[in-house]
């Protein structure tokens, strides 16, 4: 068989040996796919944080604030169960997700000031500047 003979079986499509695959069960990525988009901008007077989490709940979130450290979580269960006394089911369906990101605030924050959002799947802060550091420890409710 040629070297172009080889290159084209390589790249054939094989379910079997594609659906088997190791990678398709532990894929090398897979911290990373699980971890939310992250956009941080600013203007004059905020840092904006938008934290792209569809499929979670306003209650999922926790936000923390502490020594400068902004901690960003949340966790969602679902269990899905058909109730059909006729069937008797081998399998139940069940989904969870869950992540942590922590972020280092800059110098110039004011960090008892932070106030959140959520909407349509997009978590937002807003993390004020301001001209000395004013530094904070609590949870920040989203509202």
């Amino acid at each position: 068989m040629n070297a172009p003979e080889k290159q084209s079986r390589a790249l054939s499509y094989d379910p079997w040996r594609d659906f088997f695959s190791w990678e398709n069960f532990f894929p090398a990525d897979r911290a990373a796919r699980q971890l939310p988009a992250v956009n941080i901008s600013e203007d004059e007077k905020n840092y904006v944080v938008d934290v792209i989490a569809p499929g979670f709940k306003k209650e999922d979130f926790k936000v923390n604030i502490e020594d400068d450290v902004l901690t960003i979580s949340a966790e969602s269960k679902h269990e899905s169960t058909e109730a059909d006394e006729k069937k008797r089911y081998s399998r139940r369906e069940y989904s969870y997700s869950s992540f942590t990101r922590s972020f280092k605030l800059p110098e110039n924050t004011k960090d008892d000031g932070i106030t959140a959002t959520y909407a349509d799947g997009v978590l937002k802060l807003n993390v004020p500047k301001s001209g000395q550091q004013v530094k904070a420890t609590k949870q920040i409710a989203i509202k």
